[in-house]
């Protein structure tokens, strides 16, 4: 699935949640596994979600799921 998501006070990024083999995060493929694809996994357009970063705890809205 491609996951449109804004974090406040920055542009949107889109994502495609991939198994851990394929992820890459660089070029916007992140793991089922990994705290911000579980975090997604199971929402919605226009939910809410919060996963702890290295950097800290990191809230956004999900604008978009394909």
């Amino acid at each position: 699935a491609q996951v449109t998501v804004v974090e406040e006070g920055f542009p949107p990024e889109t994502y495609t949640i991939v198994g851990s083999a394929e992820a890459n995060p660089g070029n916007g493929r992140i793991s089922n596994e990994s705290p911000l694809g579980k975090a997604l996994m199971g929402h919605k357009a226009g939910d809410r979600v919060a996963y702890d970063s290295p950097g800290g705890p990191i809230e956004m809205e999900i604008l978009e799921i394909e």
